[in-house]
């Protein structure tokens, strides 16, 4: 019967760690993008609604 490669079993918990990680990071990453685009979106929405207003107010 073949020894058990230990040093093979512990780099590979090493290198899916590693991966597991990086993907935690990229997905982190993409939410704080995703968030920024929506805040900008509702700051814009917010700016074009109070000059629909202003334009409404001043042709009286």
């Amino acid at each position: 019967m073949a020894t058990p490669n230990y040093g093979f079993d512990k780099r590979q918990k090493e290198l899916a760690k590693k991966k597991k990680k990086e993907e935690k990071l990229k997905n982190k990453a993409e939410r704080k993008i995703g968030e920024a685009a929506e805040d900008s979106a509702q700051e814009d929405d917010a700016t074009d609604d109070s000059d629909v207003a202003g334009e409404a107010a001043s042709p009286t």
